[in-house]
Formats: structure tokens, C-alpha cells, sequence
């Protein structure tokens, strides 16, 4: 049974403005440098017209991975992400190599009277009996928080 996945992300800019920033790879580069945690690099960057596609790799130190998880599959987590954007709406799709782990989800962007909110909804499925419940919440929560300091290093970026 997959657990879901929701995040939610004001900005103080609007959709164009985000949106303008997601179609710069430099806006990529300093994410993955500033948030994106050890081992995290950018892999392609596509920007056409309004689509934008962007594959990064990003990585789960294993001494902060609850003991489920290392029992299961010991080191890091290495997880490879793809996100595309076209118009106010994306997707985001992950997996976590070498474990039957993945993440998929859709974002919507919507302008509102002070900015600009983006919505993330989607599931975290692993796949393994017994313990994949376990490993999915510790997925959930270092996504979550990486989530929330992607959004808040896009909120700085913006203000620049």
C-alpha cells in the first residue's frame, strides 16, 4: 500500500515568475548545490517553449536513515529524480536505485492575491513486504523536508 505524498509551497511571486526561474539551468545548478545534500548533481536540463525537464540525482546519507531501512538496503540512498513542467502544471517521478522504491506525483500552480501557491500531490510506494510501510514514512520525511528547503531556496532566488 503506497503512502501519499502532499506539500504545499506559497511564494511571494507568481506562477510566471517561478515558472521563469524553473526554465533557467543556473536557477538547477545552485538548487542542487545549495539543497540538494551529498552527492546531489544535475543530470539534463531541457527547456523548449513552455516545457521545461529536468533529471538530478540526490542522496540519503545512510547514518540518517532509520535501521529498517539500512537492514533492507544498506549505505546511501541514491535517488534519481525527473521533473517536467509544461504551463502550471508538472510532474515529478523518482526511484531510489537499487531498492523497489518510487516516488510519483503532479504539482499545480496557481496564481492567488499575494503570490503564487504549488501544490504537490502523488504517492511513495516501496515494495517490500513487512517493512515497506516503515521506509516509506522515512522516505516521506526527508522528501517533505528537502520539499520544503527546495521551496525556500526558490522563495530566495526569486527575491534576488
Amino acid at each position: 500500500m503506497a503512502t501519499p505524498l502532499a506539500f504545499t509551497a506559497r511564494y511571494t511571486h507568481s506562477v510566471e515568475a517561478v515558472r521563469a526561474a524553473f526554465a533557467d539551468e543556473q536557477y538547477w545548478k545552485a538548487r542542487i548545490a545549495e539543497v540538494g545534500g551529498p552527492g546531489a548533481r544535475l543530470d539534463a536540463f531541457t527547456a523548449d517553449g513552455d516545457q521545461v525537464r529536468v533529471q538530478m540525482a540526490q542522496s540519503i546519507p545512510a547514518d540518517q536513515l532509520p535501521p529498517a531501512i539500512t537492514a533492507v538496503r544498506p549505505g546511501d540512498l541514491m535517488i534519481p529524480r525527473t521533473e517536467t513542467y509544461t504551463g502550471s502544471a508538472g510532474t515529478v517521478e523518482a526511484h531510489v536505485d537499487g531498492a523497489p522504491a518510487k516516488v510519483s506525483a503532479t504539482v499545480t500552480m496557481t496564481d492567488e492575491a499575494t503570490g503564487s501557491v504549488f501544490v504537490v500531490n502523488g504517492t511513495i510506494e516501496v515494495k517490500i513486504p513487512l517493512f515497506g510501510g516503515k521506509i516509506e514514512a522515512a522516505i516521506s520525511e526527508h522528501l517533505l523536508a528537502l520539499l520544503d528547503n527546495e521551496a525556500g531556496f526558490t522563495e530566495q532566488w526569486l527575491g534576488r
